[in-house]
């Protein structure tokens, strides 16, 4: 089996702009440690980012501050962003390195509003799931009910989110369904103490001081999550990593010290879930490497936690993919016609959802294709398909398709059996989009072969032309909006 790396990160950031340097929190390798990996995904579970009923419009057109903030990091670091959701202020983001991301199956994102009876998603949860190598995964961010007196609203709220929070595709249509699941957020669950203790939250600090080796047991056996859980009212199904940080919430902004208005507790938690025997002769594991919290970041009144689990899945794994031929021709603006191949496997049918999009080469998201066509409009098969073997099908782009701007592109077969749910199935080595009035430079090998000087201080990864000068795509100076 293979081993995945998924890293994530939890954190209510108290309607506050990203003041701080986010780095340290996704724990790169540094020049102590220059050699250790990357993990293969970053979960980002963001809450009360800032968001107003006024600017509710704006908000699903553009890119908030934190996720433009962990974008432009990430992505600089060669993650792409698979999927996001957004529910009012409540965020997740999902990156990936891009090797995975022809295995993505059936991404789709869901929100349930469980703020207000349902109606507000001030509080509630959004999600993203998908397959990967052969396994199921749902990844879940949740902000629920405030306030120690509100335990049953965050029981009610679990159990509600169960219950709507639904997918398409049958056989992982419920949270519970998938072989991992993984559940983060500001959970609000507080520490409540029986009558004859109820300690004050100066009381709490002053045992939380005396506390030796990360030892929290004499408080964590009031947490109200830890009661829930054994009791059967919520989260029974989920286990969570032993608490070795002191309470991360609530603190007084700018500082290491506690704000005295709240008892402090452990509010924001990371939880997971395995279905380990759902296949014959193998057995699913997500091993817990590290969970902690980032105590320097000050911005908000809560602490980020962070969580690293190694997770099991299919060793060489492969469904329903495609496979583009090398593109060697130059795709001039304004040609009648632009043609290239793209091989499906036995197992692809194609959707009349289907769609191929043409990206930068140097995409960042899913989401940012610059055009796209149907397959169905610009796929013409050259010979009848013959069941259970692969095919190859002449992709045909009419003019008046295909980019204005002279650079490097991408193809993406997406398969999109509904608006909701889409697969990534094949992607395409970069090709060169130009105008015609363009000089392109280029190597000649015949002239090199005679004994001519060729300039060979260019970027050449392209069969010999001088991108270099070509196109903005390679720039490092990365910005995204």
């Amino acid at each position: 089996m293979n081993t995945l790396k998924f890293y994530f990160v939890t954190w209510n950031v108290a309607t506050k702009s990203p003041s701080q340097d986010l780095n340290a929190l996704l724990d790169f390798p540094s020049q102590f440690n220059k050699h250790k990996p990357l993990p293969d995904f970053y979960v980002i579970g963001l809450q009360e980012v800032k968001s107003q009923p006024q600017n509710m419009v704006m908000d699903s057109i553009f890119t908030d501050q934190w996720t433009s903030t962990f974008n432009k990091i990430l992505c600089r670091q060669g993650f792409v962003i698979a999927k996001s959701m957004r529910l009012q202020g409540i965020v997740i983001l999902v990156y990936t390195q891009m090797k995975h991301l022809t295995r993505l199956r059936d991404i789709q994102a869901q929100y349930t509003k469980t703020g207000f009876g349902g109606l507000w998603g001030n509080k509630g949860a959004v999600s993203v799931r998908f397959n990967l190598y052969g396994c199921s995964f749902c990844l879940i961010n949740s902000h629920l009910a405030a306030h120690e007196h509100a335990l049953s609203d965050r029981i009610t709220a679990c159990n509600i989110i169960l219950q709507e929070h639904t997918y398409e595709l049958q056989e992982t249509s419920n949270i519970l369904y998938h072989d991992y699941v993984f559940w983060i957020g500001d959970l609000n669950f507080r520490l409540e103490f029986p009558d004859e203790i109820n300690l004050t939250p100066e009381e709490i600090v002053e045992q939380l001081q005396k506390i030796e080796k990360d030892k929290y047991e004499s408080l964590l056996k009031y947490d109200q999550l830890f009661a829930v859980k054994d009791s059967g009212e919520a989260f029974s199904e989920f286990s969570e990593g032993e608490i070795r940080f002191p309470p991360t919430y609530k603190y007084a902004i700018n500082t290491y010290e506690y704000d005295l208005k709240r008892k402090p507790s452990w509010t924001d938690r990371v939880l997971y879930m395995v279905n380990p025997n759902n296949y014959e002769n193998i057995v699913l594991r997500a091993d817990l490497i590290s969970y902690n919290h980032v105590p320097h970041y000050m911005v908000s009144d809560h602490k980020p936690v962070v969580a690293q689990f190694n997770v099991k899945s299919f060793a060489d794994y492969t469904e329903k993919t495609v496979e583009f031929a090398p593109i060697s021709r130059i795709w001039y603006i304004g040609d009648a016609d632009f043609r290239t191949e793209c091989t499906l496997s036995h197992d692809v049918e194609i959707n009349q959802g289907d769609w191929i999009g043409i990206f930068d080469a140097n995409f960042h998201s899913l989401d940012d294709y610059i055009t796209y066509d149907y397959v169905s409009k610009v796929g013409v098969q050259e010979t009848p398909h013959v069941a259970g073997e692969s095919r190859t099908i002449t992709l045909s782009f009419p003019v008046g398709s295909g980019v204005r701007t002279p650079g490097f592109y991408r193809f993406i077969y997406f398969s999109q059996p509904s608006n909701d749910v889409k697969s990534v199935l094949g992607i395409s080595d970069p090709f060169e989009v130009s105008s015609k009035e363009d000089q392109l430079v280029s190597i000649d090998p015949c002239s090199e072969a005679s004994g001519s000087t060729v300039n060979t201080d260019v970027f050449t990864d392209f069969t010999g032309l001088d991108v270099a000068k070509l196109s903005r795509h390679f720039s490092n100076d990365l910005s995204i909006d």
